[in-house]
């Protein structure tokens, strides 16, 4: 293998494009999934009948959505990603097929953390006169700060993966490179460049989301 040959401006702008690709998604991920995950968590424990129909309807829209493969889910939404950022390719085509599939699982992570808040803490909080809002922002989620550090990585962590398969559809990036080059031209050293610097970034994104989520489980 020569290595010399390596367009390596083209390495780098495609590690530029695949970390704009993960801010913009996993920003958006977050902002969409965390309320969701909230309000899944409140219905699922509410007692009131609208509260459970609630429920369910939002667990099944999520479960659609997590159960569809990526690669077929962002073919699918072509139309909307269309729609929404007028185009779909590039950056900003895989952006919304990337948070429309990656925000239902961290809604069900936020779901799955919030449960393991102690109920007495929220039973108190009640007892004090709090309204749900207060709960909400002052209770369930300093108390879960952790957890959902946690659920934060394991998502953007799963993103690094998406963006790859993304590049089967021309979605920019790392993936787009390794498609284009290491597999379209048979050009094997584009394709070990681009796996390393997934697994780098894997690596750097998980041992930043560990010192974070040891950081506040501390204090």
């Amino acid at each position: 293998m020569d290595f010399s040959k390596v367009n390596w401006d083209e390495v780098g702008t495609a590690s530029i494009e695949t970390l704009q690709i993960l801010g913009a998604s996993g920003l958006f991920t977050v902002l969409l999934g965390l309320p969701l995950g909230v309000i899944l968590f409140m219905t699922g424990r509410s007692a009131s009948a609208r509260s459970r129909v609630t429920y369910i309807v939002l667990s099944v829209i999520v479960n659609i959505l997590r159960s569809v493969p990526f690669i077929i889910l962002i073919v699918a939404l072509i139309p909307v990603s269309r729609a929404l950022v007028g185009t779909a390719t590039g950056v900003l085509g895989v952006i919304p097929p990337l948070v429309i599939s990656a925000a239902p699982y961290f809604a069900r992570l936020v779901e799955n953390t919030l449960r393991e808040v102690d109920r007495g803490v929220i039973e108190a909080a009640q007892a004090m006169g709090a309204s749900t809002g207060q709960i909400v922002r002052r209770v369930l989620l300093p108390e879960a700060l952790p957890g959902l550090l946690a659920g934060i990585t394991i998502t953007i962590v799963t993103l690094v993966s998406y963006t790859a398969m993304a590049g089967m559809v021309g979605g920019g990036g790392l993936g787009t490179l390794a498609i284009n080059y290491g597999y379209y031209r048979y050009q094997n050293e584009i394709m070990i460049i681009s796996v390393i610097s997934m697994i780098i970034l894997v690596q750097l994104l998980q041992m930043l989301g560990d010192r974070l989520v040891i950081y506040f489980t501390r204090k």
